[in-house]
């Protein structure tokens, strides 16, 4: 048996039994907690999984939270640090298979306040929303690779929301474009988001490419105009024709959108 507080080179019977029973469970990652009421009230617990951790049989995430040494899903690990959280903005459209660019960055959208961090070399950016924005959220894999990720109407609408985290406005609107897209989802979703000027973007958007199937999206959309200009792209200068029917200026012409999703295929 080790002594308290020392490393020792070779796995002790507590440290034995833990990996067994981890295994017996079919666990990858875990919080203390977690083990606590799965095991009972294990002596010197803590010391255990600092040595496991020291002994590379397991990985500590952060204070608290740990995955097997093996482990590695940065969707699950993402999801798994904060909670309420969900994947979303440019990382859900890269899983949802609606651009081609691939983040560098994982974006976790979640109801709590966390600084960036960096996780077995994979970066995290968690966007904190407020919790009536919080839904739409489905999840992706099984077992210990489930993970929550906003389905593909709230990924578009967060996106155009805060589309500084969604890879580029042109790669917004081929994503807008190409996916096949409910419009009492996006109606929800739009109203739970609140933001108008989406709202106009969106409906405008789907208008000029003739998304038929999101007609009713585009009828809901007329009833939120306001008398207020926004600019379509919301980077853009503030420039170009304005689109009177949706109060938008147009700092991206229609013809440069419709040459963006021409180039699609």
């Amino acid at each position: 048996m080790a002594k308290s507080g020392k490393i020792t080179k070779l796995l002790t019977v507590p440290q034995m039994d833990l990996l067994k029973r981890l295994d017996e469970e079919e666990i990858q990652i875990f919080t203390f907690e977690n083990v606590l009421s799965s095991i009972g009230n294990t002596e010197n617990l803590k010391e255990i999984l600092d040595n496991l951790v020291q002994k590379g049989f397991l990985y500590r995430l952060e204070r608290g939270k740990f995955c097997r040494s093996t482990f590695r899903d940065e969707n699950v690990t993402g999801t798994f640090v904060v909670p309420d959280s969900a994947i979303a903005y440019w990382s859900a459209l890269h899983l949802h298979g609606l651009t081609e660019q691939f983040p560098n960055i994982v974006f976790v959208q979640t109801i709590h306040k966390k600084n960036p961090l960096s996780i077995l070399d994979t970066d995290y950016r968690f966007i904190k929303i407020s919790p009536q924005k919080r839904t739409g959220i489905v999840f992706n894999g099984y077992g210990n690779y489930r993970y929550p990720i906003t389905d593909v109407e709230k990924t578009i609408v967060d996106c155009f929301d805060l589309p500084q985290y969604s890879g580029g406005f042109a790669e917004l609107i081929r994503a807008f474009y190409q996916a096949e897209l409910d419009a009492n989802k996006l109606i929800n979703y739009c109203i739970a988001v609140g933001n108008i000027a989406v709202i106009k973007r969106l409906g405008f958007l789907a208008e000029l490419l003739d998304k038929k199937a999101l007609l009713p999206f585009v009828e809901f959309a007329r009833t939120k105009i306001n008398r207020t200009y926004n600019l379509f792209d919301t980077f853009g200068e503030n420039t170009g024709m304005t689109e009177t029917a949706w109060y938008l200026r147009l700092n991206l012409s229609k013809k440069s959108i419709l040459g963006i999703v021409e180039n699609i295929y």
